[in-house]
């Protein structure tokens, strides 16, 4: 039996109010994105129901890309029926006789939005029931805990049937929250990071700081292949390269050992707090997680955090290193992000970083240093790449290192 739509449920939009339109019509949005290589597709945004009108595509395909869009809640795919008893009954036996195996218990489950049809839910539930134990043999109801469950759904424009309940990805639409900086590194975490943030909505630009010559091109290609990565659940990521071995020279060459790594992610959060002013974001947020490392204690991170007054929020900041990880192998970030590219961080990291920088020391050690034409020669050198979901960057990288040879 051939699917001719999806059925989408919105979860947590629902309590949206006077700003549900707004919502629904960002979610639309981002499902039309999501399904944008399937131009017969069309996309139907309803109070209740987001309706995608499959017109022949195949529902496999679809389906692997609208479990990544956030703010569904659930979907099914369903049929569209004339609201007649016969035609439902036909139709939900084709659908029986499609997807119910002999040995599985069934319900039959009916929601009424159209109040003026005929049958009332537990009519209509128990005359369809009827007719299917009449034409199938070896059925077998259950109420609480059934197999199958065949749904009905009485609505205005039509009736609606399907038997499968897929879970969506959940959250808000990608763009509800309004914009942000990503401090993006090679790393684990920030990816991870990155996932929680657009699930609550926040459309990011991504922010990865390159120190050529001690960084590879293979470390920037493989950031931004994590970019393509994460690009799956917002349809497109701008991608901002930031170089930063000048500032990071600098530092090392005036400032005392103790301090490099608080003076450099300082001067990171001036730099991701500039690119957001510029691209109109509200917020940054990044990858650190409370004590990870040195530059993640409270001491470190109210010492960097002095810089600016913008929020700076850490979606895994109370997160264990293995429940990261474990969030990073389900979104597929995992296997790229422990590949062996060293980014700027890990390259200028000091032996012997404080702990626990003490506010003071900081301000007066980085006023010794030329912050301002550092910040600018840095934002003058910025490149922009914007980034589509499942985009390759370490292969291309790897052949051009081929032709080099």
């Amino acid at each position: 039996m051939q699917y001719t739509e999806i059925m989408v449920r919105y979860g947590e939009l629902s309590t949206k109010g006077k700003n549900r339109r707004d919502f629904i019509g960002r979610l639309a949005g981002n499902v039309q994105k999501a399904l944008r290589d399937y131009p017969d597709v069309k996309i139907h945004p309803k109070h209740d129901r987001l309706h995608i009108v499959l017109n022949g595509a195949p529902f496999k395909e679809i389906d692997q890309r609208l479990r990544l869009v956030f703010g569904i809640q659930t979907y099914s795919p369903s049929i569209r029926i004339p609201k007649t008893l016969p035609d439902i009954e036909q139709a939900s036996l084709e659908l029986m006789q499609a997807t119910w195996k002999p040995g599985q218990t069934f319900k039959v489950n009916t929601k009424r939005s159209d109040h003026k049809f005929e049958y009332d839910t537990n009519q209509l539930n128990r005359l369809v029931g009827d007719y299917l134990f009449e034409h199938l043999d070896g059925l077998k109801a259950e109420m609480k805990h059934p197999d199958l469950v065949l749904r009905i759904e009485v609505r205005a424009d039509a009736v609606y049937l399907s038997s499968e309940l897929i879970k969506g990805a959940g959250g808000m639409p990608v763009g509800t929250a309004g914009k942000a900086m990503m401090m993006l590194s090679g790393g684990i975490d920030s990816p991870v990071a990155s996932y929680l943030a657009m699930k609550r909505g926040v459309e990011i630009d991504m922010v990865h700081f390159f120190s050529p010559p001690y960084t590879t091109a293979k470390a920037l290609a493989k950031a931004q292949e994590l970019t393509g990565i994460l690009a799956k659940y917002a349809g497109k990521i701008n991608f901002i390269a930031v170089p930063f071995a000048e500032i990071q020279e600098t530092i090392k060459e005036k400032l005392p050992e103790g301090y490099l790594m608080t003076i450099q992610r300082r001067m990171m959060l001036q730099l991701a707090d500039r690119i957001r002013a510029m691209r109109g974001g509200l917020a940054i947020f990044n990858g650190e997680s409370v004590g990870q490392v040195a530059s993640q204690t409270l001491q470190s991170m109210a010492a960097i955090n002095d810089v600016t007054t913008t929020p700076v929020i850490r979606p895994v900041a109370t997160m264990d290193k293995t429940e990261i990880i474990r969030l990073a192998e389900e979104i597929g970030t995992f296997d790229l992000s422990i590949q062996p590219f060293e980014d700027c961080c890990t390259i200028f990291a000091p032996p012997r970083p404080k702990t626990k920088p003490r506010l003071e020391v900081a301000r007066k050690l980085e006023a010794e240093l030329d912050v301002e034409g550092l910040l600018q020669r840095a934002i003058d050198g910025i490149q922009i790449t914007p980034i589509y979901p499942g985009q390759k960057f370490l292969d291309d990288q790897a052949q051009t290192d081929q032709n080099l040879l």
